[in-house]
């Protein structure tokens, strides 16, 4: 993992943090020299609900200060405890009539700091409590069974339901009550590929690139296990839940998930996974969920819950909300109630709007599009060439692609944005697969091959030179087939002459691309202008790649190259652009195929 950090060191970092954090809302007030985090409107008349912990979890905790949540939150060192002083400071800022509950993660510098501060709180006659929160199975009940449990990211949602119960007049005992029922009914396990780095510290743990760590703690700490090699992520998962709700493993069978019981799903990123891997992590916990287990959670909460600085990992919690119920005062729907009413915290980052105006079901929520009627080949308009010659030639210009594919990435990713040759490669490979499959050479059909080139540029090609192939693939069957008749009287050639030219004038309708401007147009006009003036398939090959050999020289003047600094330099070869080579290794693989 980089070390590198915007901040090199931690000194003055957390109050840094803290001061910038309070922004977003203008009720949250800071205590600088103790760290702490209040809501200057909380109401003395419900109970004041106060969290912490060490720094380097955020959002956690000073994040969920606000109205239905947390009335103050107190922020230690990074991944240290906050200390008595800070915590007694906290508790003063946000008095209440009807006492105080210290919710905390179990860890021993929080017990032992909040503990004693609830002891003077309450010394002093003011009502307090403190709960634990520990959910994570991977510890065991044999190895945790001193110490308990773990707390992980699955607090966060003690303390929504705490703070909703709480602002609506519930009792310091009532949520106390509660919280020990929520947090009873808990599993939870981390995984993460390699460990958090904290600014200004030479040394860190680190994993191998084919291991990932299972049972990971939010402070850096080694994991239960060490997987090698990696897992695929459905294999991930798989283990994952089966630590968190096989009934039958004597060690972590923690709660117990009936049939039809409600529950609540929470994947926490760890601070360093990225939203689109994240999304696709908890749809392949969401499918193992219900394939596996039967299990299809009421709600889902997915994202920086609690975080371990810039850790790629995650943590996933399911909570028994029937169980919950079962062992408190308050209904199954009471406690989606609480989970549901908004805060102005950054809980709503993760919480969406899932009580609208009932919870769906994700068959209802995947559809799937109507079936497009693909447009028929009218023979009276088609061009034909011998099935086996076209199969060759198609073949022979797709497998060129994918081969080129490692380079074009290489060159996109010095030049633009990294997709060109996965782009060219997603085509290449689905016009082979319809070769295969639906045998769209078996009649020697241009216009049925231009078809599919049509179909799959439309439905699996994106990015710039998506639409750019989409459009010209469109024209060029239009061109076709309304110069067909030419082939009767003139060849093959004589369609090609005339339709290449109107797709690729066509083209110029939305794009203002030319020869010299570093982008595919360098390869298809001298290519189409060639084939137009009467040169043969090959000289005109040749045009098409001196067109893109020629781009090595050119300074980009569209797309987003024309944001990448080339050097003061500018006689300096650059890689060719990869729109234009990628075309250009097609239409010679057309070529070689022809031979």
């Amino acid at each position: 993992m980089s070390k590198r950090h915007l901040f090199p060191s931690l000194e003055g970092l957390v109050p840094k943090a803290l001061r910038g954090i309070i922004a977003y809302n203008p009720r949250l007030s800071l205590d600088e020299t103790n760290r702490v985090v209040f809501d200057s409107e909380s109401p003395r008349s419900t109970v004041s609900i106060i969290s912490g912990g060490g720094s380097g979890h955020e959002p956690a905790w000073s994040g969920y200060v606000g109205s239905n949540m947390l009335a103050a939150a107190v922020a230690g060192d990074v991944f240290a405890s906050p200390s008595t002083k800070q915590i007694l400071a906290g508790i003063e800022a946000v008095p209440s009539d009807k006492g105080t509950l210290l919710v905390i993660t179990n860890y021993t510098g929080d017990c032992l700091h909040f503990g004693l501060a609830a002891e003077k709180t309450k010394a002093k006659g003011h009502p307090c409590k403190m709960l634990i929160c520990g959910d994570d199975v991977s510890i065991g009940k044999v190895n945790g069974s001193l110490v308990g449990r773990r707390g992980l990211a699955a607090q966060i949602g003690v303390l929504k339901i705490l703070g909703a119960a709480g602002a609506q007049g519930a009792s310091l005992d009532e949520l106390y009550d509660l919280g020990v029922a929520v947090t009873g009914q808990i599993v939870s396990i981390a995984a993460t590929l390699d460990h958090c780095h904290v600014p200004g510290r030479t040394e860190h743990g680190a994993l191998n690139d084919d291991e990932v760590e299972i049972g990971t703690g939010p402070h850096n700490e080694p994991g239960y296990k060490k997987l090698t090699p990696a897992p695929t992520p459905q294999g991930l998962v798989q283990q994952i839940l089966k630590y968190c709700l096989d009934q039958d493993d004597p060690v972590r069978s923690y709660v117990k998930f009936n049939p039809g019981d409600e529950t609540v799903l929470l994947v926490s990123n760890f601070g360093g996974m990225s939203n689109l891997e994240l999304g696709g992590l908890v749809d392949e916990i969401l499918q193992q969920l219900l394939a596996d287990w039967s299990i299809e959670p009421s709600r889902v909460y997915s994202g920086c819950l609690e975080t371990s600085l810039n850790a790629p990992a995650f943590s996933v919690s399911v909570i028994n909300l029937t169980a919950i119920a079962a062992k408190s005062i308050y209904s199954v729907e009471q406690i989606k109630a609480f989970l549901d009413l908004r805060t102005d915290t950054a809980w709503e980052a993760v919480a969406g709007f899932q009580a609208y105006p009932r919870r769906r079901a994700r068959a209802e929520q995947l559809v799937q599009p109507p079936t497009e009627v693909r447009r028929p080949v009218d023979n009276a308009r088609d061009l034909k060439i011998e099935p086996a010659l076209l199969e060759k030639m198609l073949r022979t210009a797709c497998e060129a692609v994918n081969a080129a594919e490692p380079d074009l990435t290489r060159w996109d990713t010095i030049m633009g944005d990294g997709d060109c040759g996965l782009t060219l490669q997603t085509g290449a490979t689905a016009l082979l697969d319809a070769i295969d499959s639906s045998q769209i050479t078996a009649q020697g059909s241009v216009v049925e091959v231009l078809t599919e080139l049509e179909d799959i540029v439309e439905g699996k090609m994106g990015g710039t030179l998506g639409g750019i192939l989409g459009i010209f693939f469109v024209s060029l069957r239009t061109a076709v087939e309304e110069n067909s008749g030419l082939a009767k009287t003139e060849g093959p050639i004589a369609v090609w002459a005339k339709a290449l030219p109107i797709a690729i004038k066509h083209l110029a309708q939305y794009t203002p691309a030319k020869v010299g401007d570093r982008t595919v147009m360098d390869t298809l006009i001298p290519f189409g202008r060639a084939i137009e003036e009467g040169q043969d398939f090959e000289n005109s090959v040749a045009a098409a790649v001196k067109g893109s050999e020629a781009t090595k020289t050119l300074r980009p003047k569209l797309g987003r190259a024309t944001y990448v600094g080339v050097g003061a330099d500018s006689s300096k070869e650059l890689p060719p652009d990869p729109g234009a080579w990628g075309a250009m290794v097609a239409i010679q693989g057309l070529l070689t195929g022809s031979i």
